[in-house]
């Protein structure tokens, strides 16, 4: 190992010397080892960031005046530098007509709602195009892309657009140097990302499928999670975002269907997305782009081609740490996020046939989770039902729960209800059993009403 590696931290020598001389050696000969291996080797180059212009200056120049510009109250004036604070902005400019407030504090870009969003949550203005959720995260990809000239994707066949065609035709517009294959090395992927991230840039790593996140744990857990803690706040790599598909897609067995977002949520430095439709998608995934932190995406993969609407085309995002009141109710509070909103939604429809008035809440992060939006909720209905895909053991709908417990025990009426995958691996035959349906979480609903 040269010198100049082995003074680096252990994340960016696993993305440079790592991924370069222990994943690469077989295909050196390569074009894209070729590649990444001329990235890596210029990130033991680069001045850090202090040293150049920062990234919203750049950005701001190359929009100004344009259709891209992002909402003032999403990115304060004299701001200098996303990447230097990880503190969330929830701030809301009343005097900035750029900007609606929608309800429960939810804020985005003015315009129109797209399809199935919550009650007043507002998107971006302008033309809107029908698509479905891959999509639409192309279409963020491409907008990131296009506003942030330091930003590459890469990951396991995504040259040619990946397994679920979300990175299509990126490779075409932006070129091989940032639109390139990486070797099926999870590690390698995570720690060159955070390589990357660290010099003051934007790496949007995808791994091909949440199950085999886990190879890449250490990096990003004990690497990506920590940068700026343990350098004092004089390193971050708060420009990585890690895009991963997850969940149930009907007949993808134990090793094609976890959901191991509660894995991540566990860890203090991360931040945990999910989204519910292909709107979402690409606000919430250009938000992650930019965010000061690291974050893990989660794209639900049954949602990829099911979930099709009008989504602006225009350049908007999605605030993370907020959660969504997608649907009013009196009688119970119900919480999810990704896929198993739908099923809430159908449940809240039987429910309501039977006189039980639900309000159901999108978390839309998981780390920061909005447990003010949800205890409001559960002090105005006396009963919660949170629901998720993942075992029930460990899951994340149980520190909602014990949350919930907490802020508003003497307002609760019933016992919190959770709807989950059982404590078992993900099964291929059994799998509509293993699913929480409808029919359980109006199941669910039933017992917290009739307690």
């Amino acid at each position: 190992m040269s010198p100049s590696v082995a003074r680096c931290p252990r994340s960016l020598a696993a993305g440079s010397a790592g991924l370069r001389n222990v994943v690469l050696s077989a295909t050196s000969a390569s074009s894209t080892g070729s590649r990444i291996r001329s990235a890596s080797d210029s990130l033991l180059l680069r001045p850090p960031r202090s040293n150049r212009e920062p990234r919203r200056q750049r950005w701001t120049a190359a929009s100004k005046g344009g259709a891209l510009a992002r909402p003032r109250a999403l990115h304060p004036p004299g701001f200098p530098n996303r990447r230097a604070s990880s503190v969330v902005d929830n701030d809301i400019d009343e005097d900035d007509d750029s900007v609606a407030a929608g309800a429960h504090g939810t804020k985005g870009a003015s315009a129109a709602a797209g399809p199935g969003s919550g009650c007043g949550t507002r998107y971006a203005e302008g033309p809107s195009t029908r698509m479905n959720l891959f999509t639409a995260v192309n279409a963020g990809l491409r907008t990131a892309m296009e506003t942030d000239d330091t930003a590459i994707v890469f990951g396991e066949d995504v040259a040619f657009g990946g397994v679920f065609r979300c990175t299509g035709g990126l490779k075409e517009q932006f070129g091989p140097d940032r639109v390139f294959d990486s070797t099926l090395c999870e590690q390698g992927i995570a720690g060159f990302a955070i390589g990357y991230a660290s010099m003051g840039k934007t790496a949007i790593a995808e791994i091909q499928f949440a199950d085999y996140i886990f190879p890449a744990f250490d990096q990003i857990v004990n690497e990506a999670a920590k940068f700026r803690y343990r350098s004092g706040d004089q390193f971050n790599c708060g420009g990585l975002t890690i895009r991963a598909p997850c969940g149930a897609v009907g007949h993808g067995g134990h090793y094609h269907s976890q959901s191991p977002e509660s894995y991540f949520a566990h860890t203090p430095g991360l931040k945990v997305v999910m989204p519910r439709n292909a709107t979402e998608a690409k606000g919430l995934l250009l938000a992650s782009v930019r965010e000061p932190d690291p974050v893990i995406f989660f794209e639900p993969k049954i949602l990829y081609r099911t979930s099709v609407e009008d989504v602006p085309d225009g350049d908007y995002e999605v605030p993370l740490g907020v959660a969504d009141v997608m649907r009013e109710g009196t009688d119970v509070t119900l919480v999810g996020w990704g896929a198993q909103l739908r099923v809430m939604s159908e449940a809240c429809d039987d429910a309501e046939k039977e006189g039980i008035s639900c309000e159901l809440i999108d978390l839309r992060t998981i780390l920061p989770w909005d447990f003010d939006t949800v205890s409001r909720s559960v002090k105005k209905t006396g009963r919660l039902v949170v629901s998720h895909e993942a075992p029930r053991t460990g899951g994340f709908a149980a520190e909602v729960a014990a949350d919930m417990q907490e802020r508003c025990f003497l307002h609760l009426e019933a016992p919190v209800q959770r709807v989950c995958g059982y404590d078992t691996p993900f099964p291929l035959v059994f799998e509509k059993f293993y699913v929480p349906g409808r029919f359980k979480v109006l199941d669910a609903v039933r017992d917290a009403v009739n307690y």
